[in-house]
């Protein structure tokens, strides 16, 4: 379990617990999150997910693959921190992760 904290466009946190080998967008969607709609269901087919990653935590989730980053391409205010939230897996080093999501998803 990591708690992963989801921060919306105002500046509003939301902590939640989500089980390893989820996905940062499958816990949003658990938990209601504001801003990560996920339209395709997690396919990495659109980009209703884009979150950005909090700088100290990029290490540990990585730079995204190609098709990754090319649904990244259709999405809004892309930052060097931006990924896609289905393609965040949960685990234990993820603890504390901090994803903030795009004013254009609000």
């Amino acid at each position: 379990m990591a708690k992963i904290i989801y921060v919306d466009h105002e500046g509003t946190e939301r902590t939640v617990e989500a089980s390893n080998g989820e996905s940062v967008m499958e816990a949003a969607i658990k938990n209601s999150i504001p801003g990560i709609d996920a339209e395709c269901g997690g396919a990495c087919a659109c980009a209703t997910c884009h979150v950005y990653v909090d700088e100290a935590f990029m290490d540990k989730v990585g730079m995204p693959e190609d098709m990754e980053q090319s649904m990244l391409d259709f999405a809004e205010n892309v930052k060097e921190t931006s990924r896609l939230s289905c393609q965040i897996s949960v685990s234990d080093d993820l603890d504390g992760l901090k994803v903030s999501t795009p004013e254009s998803q609000h």
